[in-house]
């Protein structure tokens, strides 16, 4: 009996008396308030309603984080606390993601993800070569679906796979991925949906890089882009058949003359009384005929 007994009180020990959603996150937001004291900053990870992820890029992160069976025992309670609010602090940095989960305490996370492939993203650039338009488009997720599929392949695009990725909680939940963590990578898709760039910066590459082909080629309409006043402008020809009239060059020229002096005081002045009456007597002439 008395065994039994201290088998109880072993078993006791192991699982803590559970503690309300709100009096956990009452009890991390003391402690978040004591660090900002500090000068610590944090970025919690607020959901508006069920759906955690509403763009393509956040979708996408967790689409392929479900897409692995190490994950499936542990994501659907991480779901469960980003949902919630547990989630009080995630910075996404180079290579790594740190976070503040509350559950019985306020957990430290740190996921470490390797750095993406210098060969592979050279592969991934060539693929996308001359596809992706603007900066805009690329973080919007506005491209074709080949291009997306290339970025996003399970495979060889960006995001990480599971040998990828390493995993530290502070709680003392022994398993590879516990809730904790798994909260924080839902939340890594909730913060893609607000910076989506946080991705390229994750994985260690510039995603300017996807874009900078693009402009290659366009050196010639561009500069006769620049030559076009954007004035249109009828052909003296065209003006004839439209009026019924006779335009001579003389005349042409001359109209584009006083065009220029209209646009150049100085110059308008300087022609004075000799021009208008060079053009009057063109004009007899004309006439006469």
């Amino acid at each position: 009996m008395a065994a039994c007994a201290k088998g109880v009180a072993s078993n006791m020990w192991y699982y803590r008396p559970y503690v309300p959603v709100a009096q956990r996150r009452a009890n991390a937001a003391r402690k978040i308030a004591k660090m900002h004291k500090k000068g610590r900053q944090t970025a919690p990870v607020c959901i508006a309603g069920r759906k955690i992820t509403t763009t393509f890029w956040g979708q996408a992160w967790c689409d392929n984080l479900e897409f692995y069976s190490d994950f499936a025992n542990r994501l659907p309670r991480g779901r469960t606390y980003v949902r919630n609010g547990s989630v009080m602090d995630l910075q996404i940095l180079p290579g790594r993601v740190t976070a503040l989960v509350s559950g019985s305490e306020l957990y430290e996370i740190e996921i470490r993800i390797k750095r993406f492939g210098p060969a592979s993203w050279l592969c991934v650039k060539k693929q996308c070569a001359g596809q992706i338009g603007s900066l805009v488009e690329l973080l919007q997720g506005r491209l074709s679906q080949g291009v997306m599929q290339i970025i996003t392949h399970p495979d060889t695009g960006l995001f990480p796979k599971p040998k990828e990725i390493s995993m530290e909680c502070s709680c003392p939940d022994w398993a590879g991925m516990c809730k904790h963590v798994a909260a924080a990578m839902y939340g890594v898709g909730a913060r893609l949906d607000e910076k989506p760039e946080l991705l390229f910066t994750l994985r260690q590459v510039d995603h300017l890089e996807l874009i900078e082909q693009a402009g290659q080629g366009l050196a010639a309409p561009a500069l006769a882009a620049a030559g076009d006043t954007g004035a249109k402008t009828i052909a003296a020809g065209d003006v004839a058949d439209v009026f019924g009239i006779e335009l001579d060059t003389g005349d042409a020229a001359d109209g584009a003359a006083d065009g220029a002096a209209a646009a150049n005081p100085a110059k308008r002045r300087r022609r004075g009384k000799a021009a208008g009456g060079k053009a009057k007597a063109k004009r007899r002439a004309r006439a006469k005929a």
